[in-house]
């Protein structure tokens, strides 16, 4: 049974002492109370109570059963690396090996800010520049036909072992997440409100689009279109998707109604492993893939995606090496299983930055709304990968007491001295 539903609320299984002991509809003002009464009571008593906190909640955890752990640690001796090898495609026979190829986008050039860049006022970043399949036709095309008409002859001209691929990677536009961080601080987001599901006015658990986001994604469409009337841009050939609810809103915003050829229609497929480093934030956790299905029933589900979100437990937190091996593993299938030259994936901050970072790229952080294109070299290695190794999940706490006082290194520090609790957050009852 998922947390959404309100008997779960009590459930050991979630591992936070409030959990343990009451319903839904009174845990969050239960909650809030004992919140009040530790920064009442003197600091003596309040870090002894909150250090309780902290032996009951991992302590009921392994007494009744912790929520799901997952990791994608591999059992060796060495480091996982940036390349791809450690996930085999061809049944274990082989593993691919990414490469980004510099000189065609500006945002490949170290000296271009990610934080003002604008993609819709550069034709998508792409450099003014000749190709080697110029000719004394080129003048009458676009600069994206040209450049079309160069990865196709890149393909034609590579070996067996070679392929060349033209990504479209988007961040969701803005969500409520994101607007609550911005009107509370990073600090007071990442240490009290990401672990609530409400402010008592928006709702950002699995968030939505804010208005805002919805003209972001609307701007990114009008741009599609511009694009492919005026550039004779060539639009993916195939979709994916986060299965997360920004995700799949600024996706079908952003491409639905597009004139696009009837071979390659709008019918994303939507793959768990394309989500956002999984925290214990609320907005980490996705909705079920009922959910999903009935809100967006021209998708594709992939079918391993479980029907409820078995990934986030509230508890332990993805490392950043465990979702790089995460993105090797998504994009290896996407491109063992799909030949398709141009391809768009629709994602998250994070998940785009291990991306690229996987692909090799040079680190470039995207904005909301926003879509960097990059072209990639596969290499298909025709030997089993060298085994790799993550670090595992991490646990991570959080200050229940109210917004913190401030965070340093990635800590918590709470008010009035109490020290930041390992708890299950807050989750809406759904």
């Amino acid at each position: 049974m998922d947390c959404r539903d309100v008997d779960d609320w009590c459930s050991p299984a979630r591992g936070g002492l409030v959990t343990l002991l009451l319903p839904a509809d009174v845990q969050t003002s239960v909650f809030t109370a004992i919140s009040s009464f530790i920064t009442q009571i003197p600091d003596a008593v309040s870090g002894f109570f909150a250090m309780y906190l902290r032996v009951i909640v991992p302590l009921s955890a392994l007494i009744f059963g912790a929520a799901n752990d997952q990791t994608y640690s591999e059992p060796t001796a060495t480091t996982a690396s940036p390349s791809a090898s450690g996930v085999s495609v061809h049944g274990g026979k082989a593993y691919l090996n990414f490469e980004t190829i510099p000189g065609f986008f500006l945002q490949d050039e170290p000296s271009v800010d990610p934080a003002t860049f604008d993609y819709t006022a550069t034709n998508f970043g792409l450099i003014n520049r000749a190709y080697s399949t110029d000719d004394s036709d080129s003048r009458q095309l676009t600069q994206w036909q040209r450049f079309n008409r160069h990865v196709d002859r890149l393909n034609r001209d590579s070996g067996r072992n070679v392929e060349y691929r033209l990504l479209f990677i988007g961040r969701h536009s803005e969500g409520y997440h994101n607007a609550q961080e911005s009107n509370v601080g990073t600090p007071a987001w990442n240490c009290y409100w990401a672990e609530l599901y409400t402010n008592g006015t928006a709702i950002w658990e699995d968030a939505s689009l804010t208005p805002y986001g919805r003209s972001q994604a609307m701007r990114a469409h009008d741009f599609w279109r511009h694009q492919i009337k005026e550039q004779k841009i060539k639009p993916p050939d195939t979709y994916y998707t986060s299965p997360l609810a920004r995700c799949l809103e600024t996706a079908n915003i952003t491409y639905s109604g597009l004139p696009l050829h009837s071979r390659h229609p709008f019918k994303p497929t939507v793959k768990e492993w394309l989500r956002e480093q999984i925290t214990i934030h609320t907005c980490d956790r996705r909705s079920s893939r009922s959910w999903i299905t009935a809100n967006y029933p021209d998708y594709a589900v992939e079918p391993s995606l479980s029907e409820e979100d078995g990934q986030w437990n509230g508890i332990k937190a993805e490392t950043s090496s465990a979702q790089s091996y995460r993105m090797k593993l998504v994009l290896s299938d996407i491109f063992e299983n799909d030949r398709s030259t141009i391809i768009s994936i629709t994602a998250h901050s994070g998940a785009a930055r291990s991306m690229l970072g996987v692909l090799g790229h040079i680190p470039f952080s995207l904005v909301t709304g926003s879509i960097i294109p990059t072209l990639i070299k596969i290499t298909t290695i025709r030997e089993p990968p060298k085994p790799t190794t993550t670090l595992s999940w991490t646990a991570e706490a959080w200050c229940t007491n109210g917004p913190p006082v401030a965070s340093a290194s990635g800590n918590c520090i709470c008010a009035n001295n109490v020290l930041p609790v390992t708890a299950s957050p807050i989750i809406s009852p759904r």
